[in-house]
């Protein structure tokens, strides 16, 4: 799924989002803190190379939410394309990549909420939250939509075993 039609993928930068789910079948969402407008997102970061979509998952949440205890629980197969909008100018992936290719990775949290600290070395977000795994298109920006209507099409299921 993309919100491109036929995209190069080496135009894009390889990047996964990690959709973070409680026991209650909630979703972890962070606001950004470089934008002036409120703006949520899920964690997400670039894959090295050479490291699995797992792998970077796992170091990403560590990176941005300060814990990886989570388990994989699945990986949605398809990838998702969108380019930087016109207001993102800065960033070091700007100048070699028209955006992100992105796949999904569905984690449980396997941590206490007090784990999550913000506080990292290179802090992206300023608050986080528990939100309905519905809600996620409705609160990011246009050009994330698609990747978050993918992420509740392929994790819908997941989500409604976790809370039976």
């Amino acid at each position: 799924m993309s919100n491109l039609e036929n995209p190069n993928p080496k135009l894009y930068r390889p990047c996964v989002a990690m959709v973070l789910f409680n026991t209650n079948g909630m979703v972890l969402v962070a606001e950004r803190n470089d934008t002036l407008e409120s703006v949520w997102q899920l964690p997400q970061g670039g894959i090295d190379k050479g490291e699995t979509q797992n792998n970077a998952a796992q170091r990403e949440l560590l990176e941005e939410i300060g814990t990886n205890a989570a388990v994989i629980l699945k990986e949605e197969n398809s990838e998702s394309f969108y380019d930087w909008p016109d207001f993102m100018t800065e960033g070091p992936h700007k100048k070699r990549y028209n955006g992100q290719r992105v796949k999904l990775v569905a984690l449980l949290f396997t941590g206490i909420d007090q784990n999550i600290n913000l506080n990292t070395e290179f802090p992206e977000f300023k608050n986080w939250k528990w939100v309905v795994l519905e809600e996620l298109p409705k609160m990011t920006g246009p050009f994330k939509k698609p990747l978050y209507e993918l992420a509740v099409k392929s994790f819908k299921e997941l989500r409604n075993n976790l809370i039976k």
